[in-house]
């Protein structure tokens, strides 16, 4: 055992240089190069534990959304950039209610100052924000109809609606049809 961890079948051939305390080196990342973390790990878990599959269509959905929006931005052809990120016209829930996409809106918000309750709560104190500590961000809402009203999904929900993008008509509420 090495700083509280083990190595299996570690060779100590002749060759096999320990550090200056008798320990074996390592570097950030364990078993890497110095300085370069190799992966993030998973506490372990128990042996009857079973691990759900993740969807495909959720891994890094952060970083995804944060490259649509980047592009979206700069794309000649909207509704060709739509399709490519499966974001369909025409979505259905999973229970089984029409949505059809209306607008794309996008957000740039940047937080300049903070509001903290009093202790008490009989109000809040305001600060501004020195420029280390404001923030950007950007927002992004797939604004659908349902036939009543309008209805923003974000990203994850809009790409999770089958896609139902063929013609359609749509019956208002009270139209005698």
């Amino acid at each position: 055992m090495h700083d509280d961890h083990h190595h299996y079948g570690h060779d100590h051939s002749d060759d096999h240089h320990h550090g200056p305390n008798g320990h074996h080196p390592h570097p950030v990342g364990h078993n890497g190069p110095a300085g370069k973390p190799l992966q993030w790990q998973t506490p372990h878990l128990p042996h009857d534990h079973s691990h759900k599959p993740t969807d495909p269509r959720t891994t890094d959905l952060d970083l995804v959304e944060t490259a649509f929006l980047e592009g979206f931005s700069r794309a000649p052809d909207p509704s060709s950039f739509l399709r490519l990120a499966g974001i369909p016209f025409v979505g259905e829930t999973t229970d089984g209610l029409r949505l059809h996409l209306l607008r794309v809106e996008t957000q740039d918000m940047v937080d300049v100052g903070s509001v903290m309750p009093l202790i008490g709560g009989a109000g809040v104190t305001y600060h501004p924000l020195p420029a280390k500590l404001t923030s950007r961000r950007r927002r992004l809402a797939f604004v659908y109809h349902d036939g009543t009203g309008q209805r923003p999904l974000d990203f994850g929900e809009a790409r999770l609606l089958a896609d139902r993008s063929g013609a359609t008509q749509i019956t208002m509420p009270g139209s005698g049809q």
